[in-house]
């Protein structure tokens, strides 16, 4: 007989080798509930982290780019902070309230000249054209194209003229407080344009909406400011662009939209030759680029989705 101590620690000993029996046997049983256990827990780790690498912890991703809360898609395209002063060049490139959208050489110059120099402008461009002729193979002395020269070297400075044409000159006070904040849109503007690649027109339409913050814009000022950046050497893409964001840096709206729709000379009279077809451009800035409810209302509006 063992004593009392000694049976309570053998009983002790005995449960615990029987639990230890328990465990062994039940694993002699189901041999591969461990393994299986550790395989589903593999497999969901595994999936844990495929899905941490595609989308990292406190990372948002947007399809989407806005140009109100993040910055231009072209650093240069960035609007200037602040208004510029009275004759202080703007540090946006988009809009230059000089009258230039792209500063180059020599377009200052034909801003600011005499008529002394405006004559010496229009011969230097005349002789230009006579060179063209004769090395096209034609005579400019005869009787057609006598005064060929001349009438081509104004008609270059008229399509042209956009670059000494002022913004702000345009634009002036026509800027009225209506506290107004639904669409308002220009359709149909007929718009003419020389192709910088070619230095041959084309032309089409543009339609300009905005959503006003409060302000409005005279509409006769929608279809000049079109005016004057297509009557510059253009291409399309770059109309449409510089068109919506300087309306959006002198009224500053809610959103803006411009579409342009054209016909390319350089692609109907040369090229591939196709005469029937229309490029379409459009920039949309703000809440029109930010709300597709409020895109597709844009587009619905011009008759750009039911066509």
């Amino acid at each position: 007989m063992v004593n009392f101590e000694g049976t309570a620690v053998e009983v002790k000993h005995n449960n615990v080798n029987s639990v230890n029996e328990s465990a062994v046997a039940s694993s002699d049983e189901h041999p591969n509930r461990t393994s299986e256990d550790d395989t589903r827990q593999e497999d969901g780790s595994r999936k844990k982290r495929q899905r941490d690498r595609k989308q990292p912890s406190g990372r948002f991703l947007k399809r989407r780019h806005y140009s109100i809360s993040k910055a231009a898609r072209d650093p240069r395209d960035e609007a200037s902070p602040t208004e510029p002063e009275l004759g202080v060049r703007s540090p946006s490139p988009v809009i230059d309230f000089d009258g230039l959208s792209r500063p180059s050489r020599g377009t200052r110059d034909r801003l600011d000249e005499t008529p002394e120099q405006a004559a010496e402008r229009l011969s230097k461009l005349s002789g230009a054209v006579r060179t063209i002729l004769e090395c096209l193979g034609e005579d400019p002395n005869r009787q057609g194209l006598l005064g060929t020269p001349e009438r081509y070297a104004k008609a270059m400075l008229f399509f042209t003229k956009g670059y000494e044409e002022n913004i702000r000159d345009i634009v002036q006070d026509a800027i009225f407080h209506e506290n107004h904040n639904e669409f308002v849109i220009v359709k149909d503007i007929e718009v003419f344009s020389l192709c910088e690649h070619h230095l041959v027109p084309f032309t089409g339409k543009m339609h300009i909406g905005y959503i006003p913050d409060k302000d409005v814009i005279g509409i006769s000022k929608l279809p000049r400011i079109a005016n004057m950046f297509s009557r510059r050497l253009q291409i399309q893409e770059r109309l449409t662009k510089e068109v919506a964001h300087a309306i959006m840096e002198v009224l500053k709206p809610q959103g803006i939209g411009v579409v342009v729709e054209s016909s390319h000379l350089c692609m109907v009279m040369r090229g591939v030759e196709k005469t029937t077809a229309t490029t379409v451009t459009s920039c949309v800035l703000g809440c029109i680029e930010k709300r597709q409810k409020t895109r597709n209302e844009f587009f619905n509006l011009i008759g750009l989705n039911r066509r």
